[in-house]
């Protein structure tokens, strides 16, 4: 049995010693980028590697062109892959302190590459320490690189040309993963301006969470989504944050609730995001 969407901690527990899987610690902080990689060595699920957004997750940044985390080069995040131990038919699990909100971004990118088999830790970290499972201290142990066969479905994701279209489809929806208050345009303390691509709904990513930081049931998350998208396929639903990290957030949960996603057709992740759609003074916003 492969896991493809979210996976429980008591059904990784078994599994941790299981050189068929890779654990993957993708704990960040986008105040203090440094605070991740320091938290691992402090503690961390047994035999877990370290992913950096910064450097593990996203490309090179080209001010004025591309947005705050770009995707990287397919060869270059094939290799990386590869060195964390990651073949063609290994079981990822990736984790974080946050609700899943940076793991889905290594959660898309290797259904992007065309490796279905990933799984978010429901309710992280937290939970895990909360049931009294296991960690591990210190730097990450070595594993022996596998091979990686990048897959890359182009159709994942969207540039900032199809985005324009796709906003003035009636018939397709655009979904803002943002807090409401960044949507709205009433504060923005990332980015250098504020608003929203016009024609974008807002659903904050954490609606996807329960109180206790769980995700919710497949069932309600396909109603709540439903009621969102009304008729709207998945295949014409594209979501979009800052920079394309928590929005594949969006996509992790439409997976886990049915909808389908990546790849083959689902619904697409703008990768470039907010923080790229301002680098062209003639796109238009909205608040």
């Amino acid at each position: 049995m492969s896991y493809t969407s979210v996976i429980a901690p008591q059904d990784l527990l078994p599994r941790l010693t299981d050189p068929a899987w890779v654990v993957i610690d993708c704990r960040f902080d986008l105040k203090s980028p440094n605070w991740g990689a320091a938290a691992f060595l402090d503690g961390h699920l047994p035999g877990a590697q370290y992913a950096h957004l910064d450097h593990d997750l996203a490309g090179q940044v080209l001010p004025g062109i591309t947005g705050r985390h770009p995707l990287p080069k397919i060869d270059t995040m094939a290799a990386r892959l590869a060195a964390w131990g990651i073949g063609d038919e290994t079981q990822v699990v990736v984790y974080d302190t946050a609700g899943g909100a940076f793991a889905a971004r290594l959660w898309w990118m290797l259904r992007w590459l065309g490796h279905p088999q990933v799984a978010v830790l429901d309710g992280g970290l937290q939970l895990w320490q909360a049931l009294g499972y296991p960690l591990e201290t210190g730097q990450e142990r070595p594993r022996p690189a596998a091979f990686f066969t990048p897959h890359a479905d182009r159709s994942s994701w969207l540039s900032s040309e199809q985005v324009d279209a796709l906003r003035a489809d009636p018939a397709s929806r655009l979904i803002d993963a943002r807090a409401p208050e960044r949507y709205a345009g009433a504060v923005e303390p990332i980015d250098p301006v504020a608003g929203h691509i016009p024609g974008a709904l807002n659903r904050f990513h954490g609606m996807n969470l329960t109180a206790e930081g769980r995700f919710k049931s497949p069932e309600l998350l396909r109603s709540e989504f439903t009621a969102l998208l009304g008729d709207t396929p998945p295949d014409q639903m594209a979501a979009y944050c800052g920079s394309g990290v928590t929005s594949c957030h969006h996509l992790l949960a439409m997976e886990y609730a049915g909808f389908g996603t990546v790849p083959l057709g689902g619904a697409k992740l703008y990768a470039g995001s907010w923080s790229e759609w301002i680098t062209d003074g003639n796109r238009p916003i909205a608040k």
